[in-house]
Parts: C-alpha cells; structure tokens; sequence
C-alpha cells in the first residue's frame, strides 16, 4: 500500500492506505484523503442513481472541458461522459482527477474533428481497466498490510521496542509531508498535467527540472533530519521515557524520506501519463519486504528484555529497504512510457504555481503535529507499549475506511472538481451530500460493530507472540474507544475534498487549528482523570472526538460557502443506517449472550474470543442488511454494486 500519512497529512494529499507500512496508526490517514484506485466510469451510474434531479450534463460543456473551446460549428453532440472527460493523476499514494487542460486550436484548422463519442468510448475503457488493476492492488496492499502489522504486534511486540520503532517510524513520513507530499498533491501533479498538454515534449524537460531539484532538496533535507535525530525524536516521547532506542531506530529510517520523496515523483510522473498499474503495487513489495525483514528478526537469537544490535539492523534496514524497492520499482515503467530522466537545472514559470497554496499545505501538516506528538507524548508517559496500542489501534479502525469508504467517494472527485470549476453549486452541494450518505451506509454500521466488538477482535487476532492477551486487550480496547470517530472522519476528508477542489487551500488549514485546539487540552486531561492503563483508551476517545469536531465546524463553513447542504436528506440516511445498526447490535448481543452461557467457563480467552467475534459479527452483518433493505435505505444499493463488482474483478484475477 502506498506510504501512510501523517494524521496531518492535508486532506488533499495522498490518503495514504492505513496498512501501507503497518506502522504508524496515527500516520496513517488520519487526517489525510487517501483513495484506493482510480474512477471507475461504472460508478456514475450507480451514484448518479441516487441523487434524483441531478442537472444533466451538457454535452458542448463536457466537449469543451475534454479538448477545449471549438467553433460551435465543429461540435458534434455526444453522450455525456463525466467520467471519462478526466485525466487521472496521482501520488503514490492518491489518485487526483484532474481536469484536461483545454488546447489552443483554431476549429477552421481541423477539416475532419474526431467524434467525442468515440473518445469517449476509448477513454472509458482505459479508465476502466486502471481503476480495475488498482482495486486489486488495493485489496492486495491492504492485507500484505495487515499482515505486516499483525507480524509487528507478534514478534516485536506492544512494549518499549515497538513504541520506540513505531514513533521512530514516523518521523519518515512527517517530514515528507511538510517537505513535499502535500504540495505535491495539491500543486505539482496539476502542473506535471499541463505541461504535458502545453510543451512539445510532452513535459519532459519541466518533469527533468522538477525531479533534479527535487533530488537535491531531498538530500539535504534527508542528511540534516538524520543529524538532528535526537532532537526530532523528543517531542513524541515523555521525559521519563529512555529515548536512545528510539533515536537509533530513528538513524536507520530517517532515509526513508529521501525515497519516500523519489517515489512520490515517480509516481506523480507515471499517473500524469495514464500509467497507474507501478505505483499501485509498488507498496505491496514495500510490505512483502517487510515480512522477510520480520522473518529474519524472528530467528534471531532475542535477549530477555529489549533488542539485539543485529535485531535493531534488521528491522530497520529491512523497513528502509522495503522503502526503497518501492520507489525503484518504478524506474523500469518511467522508461516504458518515454521518460528518461536527465540532470536539468533551471527555473520554470510554472513552479511559480507553488507559492501560497503550498505554505497552507505545509501549514497544515505542522498544525496537525502538534495534535499527534501531544498524544504519543501523553500515552508514552502512561505506558511504555502506549504508543504502539494507540498508533496501532488507529491504524486498524481505519481498514474498513480505506476498504468501502474511499473506493465509493473517488468516483465523485471528477464530477465535483468539474461542478466546481464550473461554478455550479447546486452540483457540488449534490454530490457532497450523496458522498456524505454513502459514507454514512458503510461505515455507521462498521463503526457499531467495532465498538461492541473491538475488544474481541483485539484479543482474537493480536495475542500471539510478544504482545499477549493483555496487551491484545488493551489494542482491541483502543480500537473500540476510537471507533465513534470512523463516519465523522470519511466525512471530513470529503469536505476537505471540497474545499481544495474550490482551490481553497486556507480552510482546511483553519479547520485543523481549531481540531488541534481541542484535541491537545483533552489529551493532557487523560492522564489525570483515567488511571494508567486506561490513559490510551482516553486518547483513542480524544482523537476520534477531534474528528466530530472537525465534522461540525467543516459543515458550518460549507454552509456559509455554499448555502444548503441537502441536511434532510442526510439526516434521514443516517437516522435509518443508525436504527438498523441499534436493532443489529442487540441482536448480535443476545447470540453472544447465548453462546457465552453455552461455554460456561470452559474455554480459553483466545478462543472465546474468536467465537464471539465469528458469531456475534455474523448475526450483525446478516442484521444489518436485511434491516436496511426493510428500511428501504436507498444510497444502498450502489454500494452492494461497488462491492459486487470489487469482488468480480478480484475474482477474474485469480
């Protein structure tokens, strides 16, 4: 999966996929919009479904924005095509839908212009078989993830080692974030797109000048945060704790940032030229290297308490490595597309476009560290595993985010950013709201399901190895505590994706002071109003609270900016998703009840576990969807569509 963002990762960035490292919970799309594959053309069907009264598109309009203005007399109508009248562009870790930069051309100049609709049509299948091969490598990621970190939990455990690893761990992807993720996301992938459409050599020399400068920085930014490790390293740790193990796990993978950097622009240039499939599966070798590492660390002869010398190298070098192949795996697609990349200084008018939207972008990832350091500093202070539970909690409740929620909301991005740019808010008020119910239909129920069941699912999967029971307890517990906090967060990266779609990059910024502002006094209060072992629960709580607020303030500023937000229509998605969850819970309550008291007391807490979990999630899920098809859920059925789908092309792959 692609590299996990930090919590302040700016809601344009790259979403980074929770599971891309298995490492840093809180860096993993916290506060960042991931997205999971490219539009699929199939899905506006299935979402414009849902939004009755929707303006048809006018075809001249879409003709326009594809290729351009043309004398009117030249225009042919062709169906409508809101999809496939985009390019797709992206980080690693992101897929941006772009509109087409329009081209200069004279209409008396072109004696016989190509159909629209069969552009169209071309385009469409393209698009179609991108948005199918990163589905897969989605679903691929995910579980290389997944597994990654469930290795991380078993072998290296939920103690000093793992805290230290994992905040070592995410210093990488913080700085990153300030140096270039997000500018990138937001400023350069535009850029590389237009000067693709504008120069005669389709961008080469503008993406040879970016990247040798960009090779430069990265250096140096990646040397002085190496020296200055100690210094980095302090705020994310309490006083108390001994930070040396950190800071030498911190020399090992404070490399990583000039990678992470390199591969981003790899792929940034690859996805500018309709090439997605590299940077896609790129982060699934990325995890697989990580796996051996772990094997290899496993086997290791281990002191009683802490870590060997050998054992330090190989975890960090091993996550460092993985890094690396991710990134170098794409040079070999840069050169199948016809981009050889050549030392090219100089200053191009375009890298002007930077300036202000990137010092907001920048903004925003500080603001947000100071939310993330508060909360690892308060949980290292309670617990040496704290800041292992608590980023690997956070990391874990977001899977069914990245898994239902994202690959639903991508195929609005095109058809809002061209509402947008087109001045249309009635269009953009139509597809936040829809988003916002989609949203609302997968993930309230996954948000009830874990709260009543995290504990269990902590216990089932996380008690084997170093971590055991009670530190598996402690995981699931952090996971049911921050769980409330799933549906508010899929709703703020929607409408962060409406502001930098409206090419407000102030807001967000503005929106993550005020987060911040109430998330720190909270996680200072944790530890003198809750007892030690239950300090990161507290903050699991703070965080997820953080995104209610988040939710509130971001909807009165959309109201102020657009007027109204369709709120009838989502209060009602969500009064129906919140009954059948309720009826759905107490259902799966009364079957666990019954099965406990069929075990008495004869069985084992791990296997108790799993059999609450399989039983009482089964009854929840059947539950839970016969009582929405009852309650005549209507944003449901384009999601069972999505996920049918998803599952058909997973399955004609194997």
């Amino acid at each position: 999966m692609p590299p996990t963002r930090p919590p302040g990762s700016p809601p344009g960035a790259a979403a980074a996929e929770p599971s891309t490292t298995g490492l840093t919970a809180p860096t993993a799309a916290v506060e960042a919009v991931d997205a999971t594959g490219a539009a699929d053309p199939a899905d506006a069907g299935d979402l414009t479904a849902t939004v009755p009264g929707r303006p048809a598109v006018d075809p001249h309009r879409t003709e326009a924005l594809r290729t351009g203005p043309r004398d009117e007399r030249t225009v042919r109508t062709a169906r409508p095509a809101p999809l496939a009248s985009w390019s797709v562009a992206g980080s690693l870790d992101e897929t941006v839908l772009l509109p087409r930069a329009p081209l200069e051309q004279d209409a008396s100049a072109v004696p016989a212009p190509r159909d629209p609709a069969d552009d169209s049509a071309r385009d469409d299948k393209a698009l179609v078989k991108a948005s199918g091969g990163m589905a897969v490598a989605t679903l691929v990621s995910r579980l290389t993830g997944f597994l990654r970190t469930l290795g991380l939990t078993a072998i290296v455990g939920l103690n000093l080692v793992g805290s230290s690893f994992n905040v070592a761990n995410t210093l990488p992807n913080i700085i990153f974030e300030l140096l270039l993720g997000g500018v990138l996301t937001s400023v350069v992938i535009p850029v590389l797109v237009q000067a693709a459409k504008e120069d005669g050599d389709r961008g080469d020399a503008f993406a040879q000048k970016l990247l040798s400068g960009a090779t430069v920085g990265l250096l140096v930014a990646t040397t002085l945060a190496v020296v200055a490790a100690p210094l980095l390293i302090r705020p994310y740790l309490d006083p108390s704790v001994d930070v040396d193990l950190a800071v030498d796990f911190a020399y090992l993978l404070l490399p990583q940032i000039f990678f992470y950097g390199m591969g981003a622009l790899f792929g940034a240039i690859l996805n500018s030229r309709a090439n997605f499939g590299p940077a896609a599966w790129a982060p699934v070798l990325n995890n697989l290297v990580a796996l051996v590492a772990l094997g290899i660390y496993a086997v290791l002869p281990s002191p009683p308490v802490g870590i060997s010398s050998t054992q330090l190298l190989v975890l960090g070098l091993g996550s460092t490595l993985g890094i690396v192949v991710q990134a170098a795996v794409m040079l070999p697609a840069m050169r199948r597309v016809g981009f050889h990349w050549k030392w090219r200084f100089g200053w191009d008018r375009r890298l002007s476009a930077f300036g202000g939207l990137a010092a907001w972008v920048v903004g925003y990832v500080l603001v947000s560290q100071v939310g993330l350091a508060a909360i690892l500093r308060v949980a290292s202070g309670s617990d040496e595993g704290g800041p292992a539970i608590y980023s690997y909690a956070w990391l874990l409740i977001q899977v069914p985010y990245g898994v239902l929620g994202v690959s639903l909301l991508t195929a609005l991005m095109p058809r809002m950013s061209a509402a947008a740019a087109n001045g249309r808010t009635d269009q953009v008020v139509a597809d936040l709201s829809l988003g916002t119910r989609l949203s609302t239909v997968t993930l309230l129920p996954m948000s009830a399901l874990l709260t009543v069941f995290g504990s269990q699912l902590g216990v089932a999967l996380f008690s084997v190895g170093r971590s055991g029971p009670e530190g598996a307890a402690s995981l699931g517990g952090a996971m049911a505590a921050s769980a409330f906090g799933l549906l508010p967060m899929a709703v703020v990266m929607l409408q962060m994706r409406v502001f930098y779609a409206m090419n407000d990059a102030r807001t967000p910024t503005l929106i993550m002071v005020v987060i911040t502002a109430i998330k720190v006094p909270m996680a200072y209060l944790c530890p003198v109003l809750l007892p030690p072992e239950q300090v990161v629960l507290g903050l699991a709580g703070v965080n997820a609270f953080g995104f209610v607020v988040g939710l509130v303030v971001g909807n009165i500023w959309l109201r102020i900016r657009l007027g109204h937000l369709d709120t009838r229509r989502v209060l009602r998605t969500f009064v129906l998703s919140l009954l059948a969850s309720i009826v759905a819970v107490l259902v799966a309550v009364l079957c666990v009840t019954l099965l406990e008291r069929v075990l008495g007391g004869s069985t084992s807490l791990v296997l108790r576990s799993w059999l609450v979990l399989v039983s009482g999630s089964t009854a929840f899920l059947v539950v839970v969807a016969v009582a929405m098809r009852l309650l005549r859920v209507p944003e449901l059925e384009p999601v069972v569509s999505r996920l049918r789908r998803l599952l058909g092309r997973g399955r004609a792959r194997t």
